[in-house]
């Protein structure tokens, strides 16, 4: 992560970047950091760390302000511009990090009917925002696959992060929602447990016993609370485990495929084309 938020004084040599995409407006990367400390001194940028893969117990200082607990899936931290942060880590942790540039949250601001200079972004730590995430991984596919919507299109899907961090992550009042739905703590419990056995035979009943649920409330709420059934989210959790493995090369098909909760390769490489488009020899090449 330091390496993206700052350029730190000697950063280890196994971290990796899997990806970056750079434009005037915002930056994104894909980032695996090995277990250890990694700080840096603050950025103009106001920065998204969305946590990829399995979990992995750390404290992160934001300023003064210090947490520590395990990140899952899909865990978000907030770093306002000019705030210095650390990470220490107990495992290898990878992340999707995105870096907005000022001009980009001022105009935010401003369409939401508010004094740039008077917003003031909230530090958060392993929160939850399901917008952001879809945003973010929409704006690593857009750069990926080279600008195929055009910069119309990038630009857009900039602005919408920019604004929904504003809105929903800042001195700003938020509007309450009426809805019930499922509280942040069952949400966390039921994603951690999807987590941590993927590669498990996992069940509806399993899941919905984690968070004191019936099988047909866990449904109704995990679906308001994700944006798409249990089934699918697991689906798509383990395509992701599976193609990091892939990329990583030290495993065949056939035993990514087992570990990451798929009945044989060819189960494995049937869910890979339909969700990435590939296959899996393609995803190792």
């Amino acid at each position: 992560m330091s390496s993206v938020l700052s350029t730190p004084p000697a950063p280890p040599l196994d971290l990796r970047i899997l990806f970056q995409g750079i434009t005037d407006k915002v930056r994104v990367s894909l980032l695996t950091d090995p277990p250890g400390l990694f700080e840096f001194s603050g950025s103009n940028k106001t920065f998204v760390s969305i946590h990829v893969g399995p979990s992995v117990l750390m404290t992160c200082r934001h300023g003064d302000i210090s947490h520590t607990g395990t990140a899952i899936h899909g865990d978000i931290d907030i770093i306002p511009a000019g705030l210095p942060a650390s990470w220490e880590m107990k495992q290898r942790d990878m992340a999707l990090v995105v870096g907005l540039e000022p001009e980009l949250m001022r105009v935010a601001a401003e369409e939401l009917d508010a004094d740039p200079d008077r917003v003031q972004i909230r530090s958060k730590f392993q929160a939850r925002d399901a917008r952001i995430e879809h945003i973010a991984w929409a704006l690593k596919a857009e750069m990926e696959s080279g600008y195929p919507g055009g910069s119309l299109y990038l630009d857009s899907l900039a602005t919408a992060m920019a604004t929904q961090v504003v809105s929903r992550h800042s001195s700003l009042p938020i509007a309450v929602e009426t809805r019930v739905g499922l509280s942040s703590r069952k949400l966390k419990q039921m994603l951690s447990f999807i987590e941590d056995n993927l590669g498990t035979d996992l069940s509806l009943q399993a899941i919905a016993e984690v968070a004191g649920l019936s099988v047909s409330h866990c449904k109704v709420l995990f679906r308001r609370a994700v944006g798409v059934p249990i089934h699918q989210y697991v689906i798509r959790r383990r395509v992701e485990r599976a193609a990091f493995l892939l990329r990583k090369g030290s495993m065949a098909v056939s035993e990514v495929a087992l570990v990451t909760g798929f009945a044989h390769q060819s189960h494995l490489a049937a869910h890979i084309k339909r969700v990435l488009g590939v296959s899996p020899k393609e995803l190792r090449d």
